[in-house]
């Protein structure tokens, strides 16, 4: 991850300067070429003086932000000495890192988040995930779900252990477990917003309440990236680039393959039969095309009537036979509304889909329950779905399975 603290870098040319003698013109070459050898006993050398000049210098220095390469819903760049993460309609917020001062002027309205986390309230289900991937698991106490419902297996584990307490759903918190167990945070999503009076409880109460928007993003990747503002989150950096970069090389050859052509159908039918897919230009829809292939429904309204932006829209069964019939894939989502084991228990949710060509070729695949609570599983996912648009036998799937 390429952060660099403008603070520590003017720092290390004060100290460098003193300790060796170098005049004024060989101070930044010092600095660069260096610095990076200094130990912390020749750090802590420097005088007050030389400290605070170097301070004083980095307050004229550009802030460099962290690289992100795919996410659109969040930024991080340095401020003071601080990560500044900034996520898209909701706000900003001040990372402080252990042994630092709160800088004196924080942004207005910004959320101050000191470290190190330890008793954190993980309220937003697929945050989770990738809290795990980042190694920041232990630094959670506090889960909105109860054991049996997670499909992070760590996450499980540590609730089946007692090392993570169920705290309540998020619009319904335990803020006196909360308040006596030392939450630090609460990570909640959007659907917060449909209590905004939690949010705006725990505040008063003076935990924290970071709004994640992981699901907005429009790329997968974009998605996997947020695993690093975790990493900066838990202090763990390291670990989360690790996961990023190795999920990245994943699907990295796929970028040459191009489009096969093959059209590739993703939804559930409701309760009340009618049809949810995701909008095309959303994630799962450039999952799809990342695969090599063609999302169907190719047109839908980007945003719901109520002007929301949610990734899923509704429609009616006589519209999903239209776009849909002729499909050369069908893939069941399962994180909705629970699996489908056969082709039959998909044709007894509407005789319809007996017509639907994908149906009649054998080409319908469902997803594994965990699908929605794993978003560490989206590279898999798009080798799959690769596999089963370039294989005659795709072989054994990492994501979902064949039914017939």
């Amino acid at each position: 991850m390429k952060f660099k603290k403008n603070r520590l870098i003017s720092f290390i040319a004060a100290a460098a300067l003193l300790l060796s003698g170098c005049s004024a013109a060989e101070t930044g070459m010092a600095s660069t070429e260096s610095g990076a050898g200094l130990t912390a006993e020749a750090l802590a050398a420097g005088t007050e003086a030389s400290s605070e000049a170097a301070l004083q210098s980095s307050s004229n220095e550009e802030n460099e932000s962290v690289e992100i390469s795919y996410a659109t819903m969040f930024s991080v760049s340095d401020y003071e000495g601080c990560y500044l993460v900034d996520i898209r309609n909701e706000g900003q917020y001040l990372v402080v890192p252990e042994g630092q001062e709160t800088p004196g002027d924080v942004p207005e309205g910004c959320t101050v988040i000191r470290q190190p986390l330890s008793h954190v309230y993980m309220a937003s289900t697929p945050a989770m995930d990738l809290v795990d991937a980042a190694g920041g698991l232990d630094q959670v106490s506090f889960s909105c779900l109860q054991a049996d419902d997670w499909y992070v297996a760590d996450a499980k584990e540590k609730m089946e252990n007692g090392s993570i307490l169920y705290a309540g759903k998020y619009s319904k918190p335990d803020y006196e477990m909360l308040l006596s167990g030392g939450c630090d945070l609460a990570i909640e999503n959007t659907m917060i917003y449909h209590s905004p009076q939690i949010k705006e409880k725990l505040e008063e109460l003076g935990i924290p309440v970071l709004v994640e928007r992981s699901s907005y993003e429009n790329s997968p990747l974009g998605r996997l990236e947020w695993v690093k503002l975790y990493g900066i989150l838990f202090g763990k950096e390291a670990e989360a680039d690790a996961f990023f970069r190795q999920e990245e090389q994943k699907v990295s050859t796929l970028e040459k393959s191009g489009t096969t052509g093959k059209t590739v159908a993703f939804f559930s039918v409701t309760s009340t039969g009618s049809v949810t897919v995701h909008k095309p230009g959303g994630y799962m829809a450039q999952m799809i095309e990342d695969a090599g292939g063609v999302y169907v429904p190719g047109s839908l309204p980007q945003t719901s009537e109520d002007g929301s932006a949610l990734s899923t829209v509704h429609m009616q069964m006589e519209d999903f036979y239209d776009a849909a019939k002729d499909c050369d894939v069908l893939i069941y989502n399962s994180a909705i509304e629970g699996e489908v084991e056969s082709v039959d228990d998909l044709i007894a949710k509407d005789a319809v889909f007996a017509d639907f060509a994908a149906v009649k070729n054998g080409q319908v695949y469902c997803t594994d329950a965990d699908f929605f609570q794993c978003v560490t599983k989206s590279c898999d996912f798009i080798l799959d779905v690769n596999n089963i648009l370039t294989q005659d036998d795709p072989g054994e799937l990492l994501t979902m399975e064949k039914i017939s």
